[in-house]
């Protein structure tokens, strides 16, 4: 496949990710929490300022650092996407990479522009609204809770809730392109075979030279000597 072909991938998943972001954004209220798969899966609408599933860089400029990070590595996942489909890489390696390019421009994109141009969106104290917009993160999926039995200490009748952090579809798509790298690894950097002769068989190679007397020579090597045919 052309690199063309892997842009497309990674720009279906900018044009999914924004347009989920925006639909959140305009159609519920923050922290508003709406069923779509029972009690398993939701949508809950939260603000990041931070980095992806909510972990946060704690510093003055902090969140502009973090901003200028995702710009850095979504220039250099591109590069590096190019050269890798220049090289010829495995198309299977190339997609995941196309994955994270479009998740990384996605976030990039909440950060630089959000804060500008979404109603309070701009991380609380920013000098400027510019490259301090906050992520909106939105994928919940409460995997399991129940009630701790009366007779267990501390806990006794409280209830437990385990949960994923809540996402957002650039996450997901950056999770999933390094999951893949890293499980198919040894497929994705196996050393290509460029012989061309068959499996198990090698290529013989007989020189042959002009003798003074006008013949030729056939250079074989069988066994321990050669044999000459005038």
């Amino acid at each position: 496949m052309k690199v063309s072909k892997y842009l497309i991938i990674a720009l279906i998943v900018i044009l999914f990710d924004q347009a989920s972001k925006l639909l959140v954004h305009h159609y519920m209220y923050l922290h508003e929490e709406i069923n779509v798969l029972g009690e398993w899966f939701k949508l809950h609408y939260l603000l990041n300022p931070g980095m992806a599933f909510g972990i946060r860089w704690e510093s003055e400029f902090g969140k502009l650092a973090l901003t200028f990070f995702r710009i850095g590595a979504m220039i250099g996942i591109g590069w590096y996407l190019l050269t890798s489909s220049k090289r010829e890489s495995h198309p299977g390696f190339l997609l995941c990479l196309a994955l994270i390019l479009g998740g990384a421009v996605g976030n990039v994109i909440d950060s630089t522009f959000y804060g500008v141009f979404l109603d309070q969106n701009a991380t609380e104290g920013a000098p400027t609204p510019w490259f301090h917009g906050q992520v909106i993160d939105m994928l919940f999926f409460p995997i399991f809770k129940f009630t701790w039995p009366s007779w267990v200490p501390v806990w006794g009748d409280s209830e437990f809730l385990f949960f994923s952090p809540v996402f957002n579809v650039a996450d997901s798509s950056i999770f999933i392109g390094v999951v893949s790298i890293l499980a198919f690894q040894r497929k994705f950097f196996s050393e290509k075979d460029h012989s061309t002769a068959p499996a198990g068989e090698s290529m013989a190679i007989t020189p042959v030279v002009t003798s003074e007397a006008g013949g030729e020579q056939s250079d074989t090597s069988a066994g321990s000597g050669g044999v000459q045919n005038s």
